[in-house]
């Protein structure tokens, strides 16, 4: 159980680190304008998604200490979905929904499901 919730929370933390760099990215200044001031919003952004994805780093590496690889590597598809629905929901991200992304997404909850859910003997 621990590993799973050490899992999820690598899941979570990657997930936002994507929503957070995107963020950041939209306001981002040119590199010869990083040292204004002005531009504080963006780079603190920035820090906090690399934050979020070195936690993340370590949250999947504990868990890989408490259950093996072919357990766990199926439950990184889920921040393909996380990510997307955030996108489409959040207006900041100002991302459209399209049928073929929803295809993709349903792809991948079903492929998810298939590789772990216990198999009938």
């Amino acid at each position: 159980m621990k590993g799973l919730m050490l899992a999820l929370c690598s899941v979570l933390l990657v997930s936002l680190a994507q929503l957070v760099l995107r963020t950041a990215m939209l306001d981002f200044p040119p590199l010869r304008e990083l040292i204004n001031l002005q531009h504080l919003k963006p780079l603190l952004l920035l820090a906090i998604g690399l934050g979020a994805y070195a936690l993340s780093m370590v949250c999947w590496m504990l868990a890989l200490r408490h259950l093996p690889l072919n357990r766990l590597y199926p439950l990184l598809s889920l921040s393909y979905v996380l990510v997307w629905l955030a996108a489409i929901s959040l207006p900041i991200m100002g991302e459209s929904f399209r049928w073929s992304s929803f295809a993709g997404v349903v792809l991948i909850v079903i492929g998810l499901l298939m590789v772990s859910l216990p198999r009938r003997k």
